[in-house]
């Protein structure tokens, strides 16, 4: 197994955003893949885990986390401005739940 780790410019704020071609920067440095190789992998792992969400599988990355899929159903909203009741429709939604080991490493940096 291949630990990457991302090394950046600096420290990440708060408002810094790690991007597909960061993670595919890491793997062509630290693996020694070509660019392209790199992103294509990136790109492959991402398609992945959506056709996954598509086909409404949840999806689990041990030691990372789970997306998880959430049907809602309809319900009465209310505008809050005008006070209107308004239908929300049925829908499906996406959440993540870290798991506890990234919420330990998030809350200790």
């Amino acid at each position: 197994m291949v630990a990457l780790r991302f090394v950046f410019g600096g420290e990440m704020n708060s408002e810094e955003t790690l991007t597909r071609a960061e993670i595919a920067e890491c793997l062509n440095r630290q693996i020694g893949l070509s660019r392209a190789e790199s992103a294509e992998i990136v790109e492959q792992i991402l398609d992945l885990v959506a056709e996954a969400l598509e086909q409404g599988e949840n999806v689990k990355i041990s030691g990372f986390g789970t997306f998880v899929l959430r049907d809602k159903n309809e319900r009465i909203g209310r505008n809050p401005k005008t006070g209107v009741e308004v239908p929300i429709t049925p829908r499906r939604v996406l959440t993540f739940r870290p798991s506890q080991s990234l919420r330990d490493r998030v809350a200790g940096s």
